[in-house]
């Protein structure tokens, strides 16, 4: 009895523990990015939440053509039609373009985006290379980021980007509270 009730209150600590030590980690504001097309209209938000090991990348977005797009994080804090403002994919460590790269791949580099008939989707994904703020490959750095929707599927493996074809949709990356830094 006395074992039990020492492994117990033992466990009991590390959590104590554990819970301080986590409670001492800076809160990262989440971000979002308002989608729109090349027309101007609004096509939802994608939504950015730091979690322990990634940013979990959520999108709720009602309009884009049906079919199967490149979804990345791209350089720049811009979206200007035809979106080539938002520069190239975002890569802060000069890797290779894609999953099935040996060098790859970019922190920007995320799974494709599937659109259904309706052009309603909810889509949620994990980028472990990236963080919102205040760490390594930040999306909120002094130059921003953007969020960019392609017209085709990104095959993964293509240098430099990849051949998704046409920027089609476009969000600059900002606090919820709606200040990039």
């Amino acid at each position: 009895m006395k074992l039990l009730v020492a492994k117990t209150m033992g466990r009991a600590a590390l959590l104590a523990i554990s819970s301080a030590a986590f409670a001492q980690q800076p809160a990262v504001e989440p971000a979002r990015a308002h989608v729109v097309d090349k027309d101007g209209n609004e096509l939802g938000t994608v939504e950015f939440t730091q979690m322990p090991h990634g940013v979990l990348v959520r999108a709720v977005l009602k309009g884009p053509p049906q079919g199967t797009h490149g979804f990345h994080v791209h350089e720049v804090g811009k979206c200007e039609p035809p979106f080539e403002s938002a520069g190239g994919h975002y890569n802060p460590t000069n890797a290779e373009h894609g999953f099935q790269s040996e060098g790859g791949p970019h922190a920007g580099d995320m799974v494709n985006l599937n659109v259904p008939e309706s052009g309603e989707v909810t889509f949620e994904t994990i980028n472990t290379m990236i963080t919102i703020s205040g760490g390594e490959n930040e999306l909120l750095d002094d130059g921003g980021s953007t969020l960019v929707i392609h017209e085709g599927a990104d095959d993964y493996a293509s240098q430099p980007a990849g051949e998704a074809g046409a920027r089609i949709a476009c969000g600059v990356i900002e606090t919820i509270g709606g200040e990039s830094r």
